[in-house]
């Protein structure tokens, strides 16, 4: 009797055993498995590509919780967005002896913004940021009224400020997520890009006979090869915060950890982590030649993993020809796994000029993108790689 209900139940995990072994040999990407991602410290954590915006790694990432002085990089994109950097910003009572990290201002003294946002990212200054928010701001509500229009325009759902400076308050927040995607929009401005990439900044003192010069906290600038930002922080209730960004090879980075008492260390497997598994990849090249007269009007990157490439999809979408519309014929709309990752401008080759085109701002015609035109299928360079072309082969042409 025993030896019959053994005999079954070996029987049965032979079956499924086998159902598995099949589905797997029919289905191989259904099983294949991401990337293990390291073993961390954080309480919540996220990896951006900066360049495609794409998240590439989270960890509790849409947990809302205090995120410290991180707070200054809305506050650093929102004053270099809203400001004019040789302004002279003064210091008014609200700011002089701000708690926690200080640039030791003086009443009264002034600082052009552009120095100032330098001692507010390098140095943490909450004196700064009080006085950045109420030159640019007319006022520090005024001004977080902007950082939170901001966070909305951005997308941000699970942030909401109360201070430009990150110390602890009710109704303060972000997430990782949130915050790495602040980042990869901050870091693609040229101002912030520099400023918290600067190890060090000298800036004119007032009322000494020696210069200000501030030291960037953040050591991952000089303990990770290629490290090229952002910004430290730390509260007694939000504890070590760090977000952390890298360049190489062309592909640039980003990390965000909240409470995370092994922060560089962990900020250095996770930055390894994006860039061995989720290189950088170039889908479509600006200028691109389609048959037909057409060329594609911007490169389109986007970070993959090796087995991500396959899965990719190009959709080309063509519009009438219009007087007025500078050549525009349409948009290659890229996909992955059935969801659109960003789309490309067409062209005709005869009217495509690559100075003034392919910025992403195609013009409309008509309506959202004009009246479709006859549906014709491109035949891309054969140059192009066998991976690239088996992805091309089925276009679908509705608008």
């Amino acid at each position: 009797m025993k030896k019959d209900s053994h005999d079954r139940r070996l029987r049965t995990f032979c079956c499924l055993l086998a159902a598995v072994l099949l589905f797997a040999w029919l289905n191989p990407q259904a099983v294949q498995a991401a990337p293990d991602a390291p073993s961390i410290h954080a309480q919540a954590a996220a990896v951006i590509d900066v360049t495609s915006g794409r998240l590439l790694y989270s960890l509790h990432g849409d947990d809302e919780l205090p995120i410290a002085s991180l707070t200054k990089i809305m506050t650093a994109i929102v004053a270099i967005e809203h400001g004019k950097l040789s302004d002279m910003v003064t210091v008014g009572k609200n700011a002089y002896g701000k708690e926690g990290s200080s640039l030791y201002l003086h009443l009264g003294e002034e600082m052009s913004l552009e120095n100032m946002l330098y001692g507010l990212m390098l140095r943490s200054g909450n004196d700064a940021a009080t006085a950045i928010a109420e030159h640019v701001g007319g006022s520090e509500e005024g001004f977080v009224y902007l950082m939170n229009e901001k966070a909305k325009l951005l997308g941000l759902t699970h942030t909401h400020f109360q201070n430009p400076h990150g110390l602890d308050a009710e109704g303060h927040y972000s997430s990782a997520n949130d915050l790495a995607k602040l980042t990869s929009y901050a870091l693609k401005n040229p101002h912030f890009k520099e400023i918290v990439r600067t190890p060090s900044k000298t800036a004119p003192n007032p009322n000494d006979p020696w210069d200000y010069k501030w030291l960037n906290k953040n050591k991952m600038l000089r303990f990770y090869d290629g490290a090229d930002g952002v910004k430290t922080g730390y509260t007694k209730t939000a504890r070590r915060c760090l977000v952390s960004s890298a360049t190489r090879n062309g592909q640039q980075i980003a990390v965000v950890t909240l409470n995370d008492g092994d922060d560089w260390n962990d900020h250095r497997k996770l930055l390894d982590y994006g860039f061995a598994n989720f290189p950088l990849t170039t889908l479509i090249g600006k200028g691109q030649a389609i048959e037909n007269g057409l060329v594609t009007g911007a490169d389109f990157k986007y970070a993959l993993a090796p087995e991500e490439v396959g899965k990719v999809e190009r959709r080309l979408k063509l519009v009438e020809a219009r007087t007025g519309s500078f050549g525009y014929r349409g948009r290659i709309s890229v996909r992955l796994n059935g969801e659109e990752i960003g789309t490309v401008p067409v062209y005709d080759k005869a009217s495509y000029n690559p100075a003034i085109m392919g910025n992403g701002n195609e013009p409309h015609v008509g309506g959202a993108y004009g009246s479709a035109s006859e549906h014709q299928v491109i035949q891309w360079p054969s140059d192009w790689s066998a991976a690239l072309k088996k992805v091309l082969q089925t276009l679908l042409f509705d608008i």
